[in-house]
């Protein structure tokens, strides 16, 4: 099967940018956690700005993608389902930033028996990401592989629950104050929201791929 933007190299290649663009968002995620436990404050920052700007960015790329779609009227059979696809990945993106703007705004007191769990969580839900836009570009190009993707973005999302449960029940049976667990819940849950959006992409992948398939 031919690629689905066979016809329209320009849109093929600002599609693989804004995919990019969002595994890249993943990795940098990462990396701000992970310097906002070691206390590297500069580094932590950086890697803040560059989740804005990649976040800028891939908005610009998607509104470029979504008015060439229309004003050109390119694969008026798939368009709907890509226009989804790219508010959907969109959705990752933001939740990328937004945790990330939620630890450098409320600046959380997580003890760092902890740290090792809340680095484990992020690379979960990282992996999602990575393996969900490796999907997406699987159903540009070669639909028949989709599938294998699919299940390791399944995977990686349900290591996220696991790992944000077990983090959960260790905190609440610890002795921090009431206020501080909730504290540290609400971020293991906007955490593991990112593996969870890139879950919602997986589930309408699927449908898609079947879709184009018949």
């Amino acid at each position: 099967m031919l690629s689905l933007f066979k016809k329209t190299k320009m849109l093929e290649n600002k599609m693989d940018d804004f995919l990019d663009h969002t595994s890249e968002s993943s990795m940098v995620f990462y990396e701000a956690v992970k310097h906002y436990f070691l206390g590297t404050e500069a580094e932590f920052k950086s890697q803040v700005a560059k989740i804005y700007t990649l976040e800028h960015e891939a908005d610009t790329l998607r509104r470029e993608i979504e008015n060439q779609l229309y004003t050109e009227t390119l694969i008026p059979e798939s368009r709907g389902d890509v226009l989804a696809l790219l508010e959907n990945t969109d959705n990752v993106i933001n939740q990328v930033k937004g945790t990330i703007a939620d630890f450098e705004i409320e600046r959380p007191e997580i003890p760092p028996e902890y740290t090792d769990g809340f680095l484990k969580l992020t690379g979960f839900s990282g992996q999602a990401v990575d393996k969900m836009v490796k999907s997406i570009r699987a159903f540009i190009r070669n639909p028949q592989g989709v599938k294998d993707w699919l299940h390791k973005v399944y995977f990686y999302e349900k290591e996220a629950d696991n790992t944000a449960e077990n983090l959960k029940r260790k905190i609440f049976q610890s002795d921090l104050p009431l206020a501080q667990k909730n504290h540290i819940r609400y971020f293991l849950r906007q955490i593991d929201s990112v593996a969870d959006r890139a879950e919602d992409v997986a589930d309408r992948l699927a449908i898609y791929t079947i879709k184009r398939s018949i």
